[in-house]
C-alpha cells in the first residue's frame, strides 16, 4: 500500500459535479483532505491524502473525470 498525496484544481463551479464522481473512486481510501479558497481566477484546490495499491492507474482514472481541471500526485510513504 502507497500513501499519496493528490493536488487537484478544477473550476469553482463544478467543483461539487467532480467531487462526487471523485468520492465514487476513492471512497474508503481518504486518509486526510483539504479544500483550498478559489483563487481570483475562480480555480478551486483540492489536497487529499488517499491509500492505494496502484497509484498510477488510479491517477489515470481521475485524469479522465477532470477534462477541465488539473491533477499532480506525489508518493509520500511505500510499504
Amino acid at each position: 500500500m502507497r500513501i499519496v498525496e493528490l493536488d487537484i484544481k478544477l473550476p469553482y463551479e463544478k467543483r461539487g459535479k467532480i467531487l462526487s464522481k471523485l468520492c465514487e473512486k476513492v471512497r474508503g481510501k481518504i486518509k486526510d483532505i483539504h479544500f483550498l479558497p478559489p483563487t481570483a481566477t475562480g480555480i478551486s484546490e483540492i489536497k487529499m491524502e488517499i491509500e492505494v495499491e496502484n497509484a498510477q492507474n488510479l491517477v489515470g482514472e481521475l485524469r479522465r473525470l477532470l477534462k477541465e481541471g488539473r491533477i499532480t500526485f506525489k508518493v509520500l510513504t511505500e510499504a
